[in-house]
């Protein structure tokens, strides 16, 4: 075979969903485009908003004679995976107390997720195929990660269209039907890509019948802080389900929470039954990485660390949280209240504020979806998800508007 041809057998991919809505968003010349496919938070204006604590924090570094750019540990930079446990398990958990956590710095939550999910094809004691339940719908990545390491993805019920909210019956039947001890994915909070989580009595439910099956979970949490502006409650299903004695583990990201994107700081903890298993444990993880990234970046991690063990930059962070989510929540109550009240578009919109977190579920379909994009230059995925991030006060009642007139099937193509 000759050198032109010897890649004449690759197929070419279809583009990433999210990035060719942005791709479209970016080439309109329409002053009236709306992108509300992109998971990224954006202030009133639109724009990217570079959290306060990070500028000061940055400063602080940057100024720093002590600082160099050497390797890190392949495990990451410790005073930053130590805070970063601390911070989803919290502070007192019994099983930082009693070194039964092995935390690993990655690169944002797609690396934990990654990691994670290499760490169980290569040691997790399947019962039968490798398989791990993810949620219906979840995010389109989780897929896409289990399958390059050799585990095949199986959905369970969540969304319930008729409702647009929790499948908690469906959901907890199929956890029910799975085989004894099958790794599920569980979304922390701000369930990605619906808004809907499960109550707290809907995770004591899940809990117990994780615990009753021996099922292992496997929490994402991309959103902590990030869903109701306060960290700590954020985490209180990890934290549950730890105090429970759940096998898990979790991948955490300051992505969205610290606004550092482009920094990639991330974290895998894994909750071990004993120190035995957490050496172990750890030193397993020690070489995958090593294979992978050798050592993660530093930047973020050292900003994130320095954040996390300074009381002042700690209480200054939460404020920034906050200011971000409950920007988020007020958009909620202004599309809610422009649908309902001023345009009385048919249907029930409810489900917009009672979602949680970045995006939201509207209950559009892929019809109608396209004609938003194509009618009115508003950018969203097919499935009517919106990320509730790139509304605001310029921008939310051309939005309604949009839904109204596609829902009343007046803005047929």
């Amino acid at each position: 075979m000759s050198d032109a041809h010897i890649w004449s057998q690759v197929p070419l991919a279809p583009p990433d969903a999210i990035f060719k809505i942005t791709a479209g968003y970016k080439a309109d010349t329409s002053d009236k485009k709306v992108n509300l496919g992109v998971g990224a938070y954006r202030d009133d204006d639109g724009k990217p908003w570079v959290l306060p604590v990070i500028k000061k924090a940055t400063q602080i570094l940057c100024n720093d004679p002590a600082l160099d750019h050497e390797y890190l540990p392949i495990t990451g930079l410790p005073e930053f995976t130590a805070a970063a446990a601390r911070l989803i398990l919290g502070a007192d958990s019994e099983a930082i107390k009693g070194k039964r956590v092995v935390s690993v710095q990655t690169i944002s939550g797609t690396g934990a997720n990654h990691l994670g999910a290499l760490f169980l094809s290569r040691f997790y004691a399947f019962n039968g195929e490798k398989r791990v339940y993810l949620s219906d719908p979840t995010w389109a990545n989780h897929h896409a990660i289990f399958k390059t390491v050799g585990i095949t993805p199986v959905n369970y019920k969540y969304y319930d269209p008729r409702t647009v909210g929790l499948d908690c019956d469906g959901f907890l039947g199929t956890l029910e039907s799975a085989p004894e001890r099958s790794v599920v994915l569980l979304h922390a909070c701000a369930h990605n890509p619906t808004g809907v989580d499960p109550t707290t009595e809907e995770w004591n439910k899940i809990a117990d019948v994780f615990l009753k099956k021996g099922h292992y979970a496997f929490f994402d949490c991309a959103y902590q802080g990030f869903a109701s502006g306060d960290l700590d409650r954020d985490a209180s299903a990890v934290r549950y389900f730890v105090q429970r004695g759940v096998p898990l583990l979790v991948c955490q990201s300051f992505a969205k929470n610290a606004g550092l994107y482009g920094e990639r700081v991330g974290a895998l903890h894994l909750v071990a039954e004993d120190t035995e298993a957490a050496e172990r444990i750890r030193s397993q993880m020690s070489v995958l990485q090593r294979s992978e990234i050798s050592n993660p970046p530093a930047h973020g991690a050292r900003l994130m660390a320095l954040i996390m063990n300074t009381p002042e930059l700690m209480d200054e962070w939460k404020r920034d949280i906050k200011t971000m989510a409950h920007r988020i929540i007020d958009m909620r109550e202004e599309l809610y209240k422009l649908l309902t009240n001023d345009f009385k578009t048919p249907g029930t919109w409810n489900h917009i504020t009672k979602q949680i977190g970045m995006f939201s579920f509207t209950g559009l379909n892929s019809s109608q979806s396209q004609t938003l994009t194509d009618k009115y230059h508003i950018y969203l995925t097919n499935n009517g998800r919106i990320s509730m991030a790139g509304l605001n006060t310029k921008n939310v009642r051309y939005v309604a508007e949009g839904i109204d007139k596609v829902v009343r099937g007046e803005a047929k193509l």
